[in-house]
C-alpha cells in the first residue's frame, strides 16, 4: 500500500469512495446506464423506460400506508422442518441462512394499516426470502389475516411476490393452497373486499390459489404471473408461446386481470377501489368554474312563440 493510501485510509476518505456499480447499473430492460439515487427515488423503477423492478416488503408497506400506522402481527412465527428434508442443504440450515439478513424471518409480512381514511389488513411478500415461497408459516398468516379482517370489517390486501409452493415442506405446503381459499370463502359470503396485486413474479401454487381470487385483481407493468414456467409449457405442449405470453399486458388483454396500475399511482387507486366497495364519496379532481357556471342565453321573441302545425 503507498503512502497515499494510507494516508487515505487515516483520514478516512476511503471509506466515502463507492465502487462504479455501487453509483450506475445497466438497466436490464433497456440497457441504458442509470444513476442509482435517481432510480431509488423514484420507487425501483427505472427512469429511463419505467422497467419495474422489485422492492422489498418493508418498502411496498411504506409505499400502500400512512406513516407509522403498519401494526404487524404474528411476526414472531417462523418456519419448522416437519419432514427433516435434506437435499443439497438441510432445511434447517437454508432457514437459519436467509434469517442472517436483514429481511423478515418468513416469506410474508402481515399486519393491520390504514390507507387513507381506510383500516385495512394488509399481506406483502418478501421475495428475499427463499423466493416468496409459500410454507406452512405463510398459509396460517395469511388465513389469521383473513379471519381478522372478518372480525374486524376491514377490507384485505395482498400483494403478491412468490415463486410459489415450497418444496421442502411437501404436502404440508401444498395444503395451503386449500386453506387460504376456503378462508377467502368465508371472506367473500361476509361481503368484505378482497383486493390481490399480483408483482413480478406471481408464479406456481401462489398464482394457482389465494392471488387470483380476489374482488379485484391488480397487477405492475411487465409482472410475470402463471403458474409453470414458459420453458416447461414449451416442452411440453411442443409449441412457441406468443410474444408476452404469462407478462401482466397478455393477462389483462384476455381478460385474466382486471387493470395494470403503476405503482406510484397504486395506493391512490386501492383507496379508490375501496371507496367504491364502501359507497363513499372519492376525492374528485377540480371541476373549472366556467364548466359549472351556465352561459347566459339572449332569446329572441319570435323563439318565444308557440310553434305552428
Amino acid at each position: 500500500m503507498s503512502w497515499l493510501d494510507k494516508l487515505k485510509d487515516k483520514s478516512g476518505i476511503r471509506k466515502k469512495l463507492h465502487k462504479p456499480e455501487e453509483i450506475w447499473f445497466q438497466c436490464k430492460n433497456c440497457a441504458e446506464v442509470v444513476y442509482y439515487a435517481e432510480f431509488e427515488d423514484n420507487l425501483n423503477i427505472c427512469p429511463r423506460c419505467d422497467h419495474h423492478y422489485r422492492i422489498n416488503a418493508r418498502e411496498r408497506i411504506s409505499l400502500l400506508t400512512e406513516p407509522d400506522s403498519f401494526v404487524e402481527h404474528n411476526s414472531n412465527m417462523i418456519s419448522t422442518d416437519p419432514l427433516k428434508f435434506k437435499d443439497t442443504k438441510r432445511y434447517k440450515d437454508r432457514i437459519r441462512q436467509v434469517t442472517k439478513k436483514d429481511i423478515p424471518h418468513e416469506a410474508i409480512v402481515t399486519g393491520t394499516a390504514r390507507l387513507g381514511q381506510h383500516t385495512i389488513e394488509l399481506c406483502v411478500f418478501e421475495f428475499e426470502f427463499m423466493g416468496g415461497s409459500m410454507g406452512s408459516v405463510v398459509g396460517e398468516k395469511i388465513t389469521r389475516s383473513i379471519e381478522l379482517a372478518m372480525r374486524n370489517n376491514n377490507p384485505l390486501i395482498i400483494v403478491n411476490c412468490s415463486g410459489g409452493a415450497r418444496m421442502q415442506e411437501g404436502i404440508l405446503s401444498l395444503m395451503q393452497m386449500a386453506k387460504t381459499s376456503a378462508a377467502l370463502r368465508k371472506l367473500a359470503e361476509k361481503r368484505i373486499p378482497y383486493i390481490s396485486i399480483l408483482t413480478d413474479p406471481t408464479t406456481g401454487g401462489v398464482s394457482a390459489s389465494f392471488a387470483m381470487l380476489g374482488d379485484i385483481i391488480l397487477a405492475e407493468p411487465g409482472a410475470l404471473v402463471g403458474f409453470a414456467g414458459p420453458r416447461v409449457i414449451e416442452q411440453t405442449i411442443k409449441q412457441k408461446l406468443p410474444e408476452g405470453f404469462q407478462r401482466a399486458e397478455f393477462l389483462v388483454e384476455h381478460g385474466l386481470i382486471d387493470n395494470i396500475v403503476h405503482r406510484k399511482k397504486l395506493k391512490s387507486t386501492l383507496d379508490k377501489l375501496i371507496c367504491l366497495f364502501k359507497n363513499l364519496p372519492t376525492a374528485r379532481p377540480a371541476v373549472p368554474e366556467s364548466v359549472l357556471t351556465p352561459k347566459k342565453i339572449q332569446l329572441r321573441a319570435e323563439d318565444l312563440a308557440p310553434p305552428r302545425f
